[in-house]
This record gives C-alpha cells, structure tokens and sequence, in this order.
C-alpha cells in the first residue's frame, strides 16, 4: 500500500469536519477523503442495524477510492459500527467516543456533563465507556434534540442559538458542573456559543485532537505515514443534494472546497 494513499473520514453529515480539521492539523501532508451521508442524517435515530449498513457501503467507497485507513467521525456509527468494520477490514480504523477518561482527569470537583445524540447514550459501548473511566465522578448525561440538525441547516449563527443551548443544559448547569464533555462531533461547531452559555469557568472538551492523535498512531506503527512534503489534497463527497453541502463547507470549512455526489 503507497504512503500516499488517501486517509477515509466519514460522518452522517458535517459534523465530522470538527475532527477531520485537527487532522488536517496533525497530519499536513496526509491527502484527505471526507463522506457525509446527509441523505440520512441524523444516524442517532437509526437502528444499529442500518448505520452498520452505511457504514460498511462508505468504508466500501472509499477503499474503493484506495483509502490506507478510515476515520469514523461520528459517534453514534461508532458504537454502532467500528467492531464490525475492523473484522471485515484490513486497514487501520479509528473510531470516536466521548471523552469520558479525559474529563475526569480535568474536573476539580468530580462533577461532568456529558452532552450526546441519543443513539450514542443508547448504546452499549457508552455504558461500558461509563463504567470503565467515571472513576467514580459524577455524571450528568444530556441527550441534546436538535442540535444536529441545527448545525446541518447552517444555523449556529442564528439568534436563536443561545437559546436552543440554554434550554437544552440548564438543568445540568444546576448541577456545578466544572467540565463538560462534547460527545458529538457537530456540537464543536456551537464551542462559542455553549462557552458563552456555561461561562469560562466551565471546561469544555471534545475528542477530536485526541482522535487525530490516535490515527498518527495507528499510521506510525504500519508505516504508513505520507513521507510527502507537499500540503496534502482534500477531497469531499456527500449523499442528499449538492448545493446545501456546498453551503456548509463554505460555512464550516472553506469556500474553496469542492464536492461530489457519492453513489448511493
């Protein structure tokens, strides 16, 4: 396999342009493929089931594109899907999980919300997650309605984000929090707001550096890192229609992506 094969990085939709940057960041020369499989988002309402589905047709995809390695940017189809795709598949997979472990490292006092898609609180990867790192700290778990499909729309500069996050954490604010857990990768894109929300007193964190991290890793140790030292390309492709992808990653990412229908 050539060193110079592409990373695979797929999401329900473009959430997972939050880790895809900080791989970007790590990894300077590696060239990228990103997969948003907005014809259904979101998957945290899907049955295991069906996200395994998908996410063996995008992992297909993209090897097809000769991917030398996959990045599951979503954790609900990480939960649902990683085992499965790393039985069926031969190339380094690296998947996503609240940052359950880190967080207990930061708190002071031991109190920790945890703000997640319903699909990722429901599955039995999160609770084993639970009972391994909580360490005995509090948790005060929040599955947070609509906020996907919020950022999908392009809204997290509208006026009404404040409030959409306000109601969704005042009851665990109540709690003297002193850390908060992003457990999904589109709440980074509402980091400001909710910081606003919760005050600077108040730790926030999310698993992308970390995840990245863990893919530089992965790459190291079967020698498959770019040995380039040319900036690496980027390549986009989404399900569901164009132009609203368009309108994103120019929001999100940069006006000077381009992106593809991906068969679906």
């Amino acid at each position: 396999m050539s060193h110079s094969f592409p990373i695979g990085i797929f999401d329900s939709g473009v959430g997972g342009l939050s880790v895809f940057g900080h791989i970007r960041d790590l990894l300077p020369h590696e060239n990228l493929m990103y997969v948003a499989d907005r014809n259904y988002i979101p998957y945290g309402n899907k049955s295991d089931r069906f996200i395994q589905e998908r996410s063996r047709f995008i992992a297909n995809f993209l090897i097809e594109q000769k991917a030398k390695a996959l990045v599951i940017a979503c954790n609900t189809a990480t939960a649902a899907s990683v085992q499965l795709l790393r039985e069926e598949l031969s190339i380094p997979i690296v998947g996503m999980e609240p940052a359950v472990k880190p967080a207990t490292l930061h708190s002071n006092n031991g109190k920790i919300g945890i703000l997640a898609t319903e699909g990722t609180l429901d599955s039995g990867k999160f609770k084993i997650l639970l009972e391994r790192h909580a360490n005995g700290a509090e948790l005060f778990i929040k599955p947070c309605h609509g906020w996907v499909e919020w950022i999908e729309e392009g809204r997290g500069d509208d006026a009404g984000t404040l409030n959409l996050i306000r109601d969704t954490l005042d009851p665990i604010l109540t709690k003297e929090i002193d850390t908060l857990v992003l457990g999904c990768t589109h709440y980074p894109f509402l980091r400001e707001s909710i910081q606003q929300v919760v005050g600077d007193e108040i730790n926030i964190i999310d698993t992308g550096l970390a995840v990245a991290s863990q893919l530089r890793r992965r790459l190291e140790e079967e020698s498959l890192l770019n040995e380039s030292s040319t900036p690496g390309e980027e390549r986009f492709w989404c399900t569901g229609p164009l132009g609203e992808m368009r309108q994103l990653l120019d929001r999100l990412w940069g006006s000077n992506a381009r992106v593809e229908l991906m068969p679906d």
